[in-house]
């Protein structure tokens, strides 16, 4: 290739100087140009970390800030920030001419990653010997200075006490205790910049949800999920819950890969109002798309209806009541026999194509 033909015009150096950061092609050359303090730059428009467009990014001094996952680059060199140097992005050549941006699309440095550790929850499910094992995750909120009694709390321990009895390994989770982000919806910017494990999780080490995706993925068999009835749905930290969830899901849709395999789910419903069958409808739908199975009557439940605003005969309604405690007692049993078919069968798929749900790369 000529000297002529390496330099690619990209525009009218006028135009891109208006904007700090933008995206372009040079040839099929998909760059990330920048102008800052008089100079252009530019860069691969692909982030190293999960393949970002870098030029929808923005500017943090000198450094190209991805809009995926916040990995940075210098806008010139390509090279990662302080402390992230062996990270780089391939920067190549530019110069103004006539009032022309041309880059030269033959020169352009090398990339480089960086060895980086994997996250721990990152390793390949497989199932660790042992008992059987159920994971009970508490939806409930409450202010623990002043505690009171949850119908769907108390329920869920029954249902663990009994799974210790059947010679199970029990966990509880109690979502009030942890420190958790809310879902920032990396899946509505692209559906590869929702990772597993989530973003969250692997940018921010405060982050407490990993216990959940640890229990939900890797360590249990079957899972129980406990929650109020607020206004008619779940309680806010189920949905919480549930909208980091999207990146379990989400690898099917981009790898193809089923994270949850030979799992059973099932459900405890305490309210003073009704709606039950929303609730549970909605729970069913949603870890139904994670791929957990469910048994014969995967929920059990408790409501007193609209009317019925005597708070305090409601709890002891539930507190006394040997129908709800042995219901959740049969509905661990019911789960845990289900899962050891599904582990001795081990017949569920490792992927798994599913029709219309195929994200597609821009």
């Amino acid at each position: 290739m000529t000297d002529k033909e390496d330099w690619v015009d990209i525009g009218s150096a006028e135009d891109l100087a208006r904007t700090p950061l933008k995206s372009c092609k040079a040839q099929a050359i998909a760059i990330a140009i920048s102008f800052k303090d008089g100079q252009f730059g530019a860069v691969s428009n692909v982030c190293n970390h999960v393949g970002g467009p870098l030029g929808e990014g923005r500017l943090d001094g000198d450094y190209i800030t991805c809009p995926w996952h916040g990995w940075k680059f210098h806008r010139r060199t390509g090279v990662g920030e302080p402390g992230y140097e062996e990270d780089r992005v391939p920067a190549f050549p530019v110069k103004v001419e006539s009032g022309r941006v041309l880059v030269n699309v033959s020169a352009p440095s090398r990339r480089t990653k960086a060895p980086h550790q994997p996250h721990p929850l990152s390793r390949k499910p497989e199932r660790a010997p042992g008992p059987l094992r159920l994971a009970g995750i508490s939806t409930t909120v409450m202010d623990m200075t002043n505690p009171r009694f949850s119908g769907s709390d108390y329920l869920l321990d029954c249902a663990l006490k009994s799974a210790v009895d059947l010679g199970a390994e029990t966990r509880l989770i109690r979502l009030n205790d942890l420190k958790f982000r809310a879902c920032e919806g990396y899946y509505s910017k692209a559906a590869q910049a929702c990772t597993w494990p989530c973003s969250i999780t692997q940018m921010d080490a405060r982050d407490e949800l990993d216990r959940v995706y640890d229990a939900f993925v890797h360590w249990a068999d079957a899972v129980i999920v406990a929650s109020p009835i607020r206004w008619g749905t779940a309680s806010s930290l189920y949905f919480k819950m549930a909208e980091r969830m999207n990146c379990v899901q989400n690898q099917i849709t981009i790898a193809n890969r089923v994270l949850i395999r030979n799992k059973v789910a099932g459900f405890i419903i305490v309210g003073g109002q009704d709606n039950i069958q929303m609730v549970a409808g909605q729970m069913l739908g949603f870890f139904a798309e994670l791929g957990f199975i469910f048994p014969q009557f995967p929920f059990i439940a408790h409501s007193r209806g609209w009317s019925h605003e005597d708070m305090e005969n409601n709890v002891a309604m539930v507190r006394n009541s040997k129908e709800l405690a042995d219901g959740a007692c049969m509905l661990a049993k019911r789960l845990l026999d289900l899962a050891a078919r599904l582990i001795a069968q081990d017949e569920a798929p490792a992927s798994i194509e599913r029709g219309g749900r195929k994200a597609q790369r821009v």
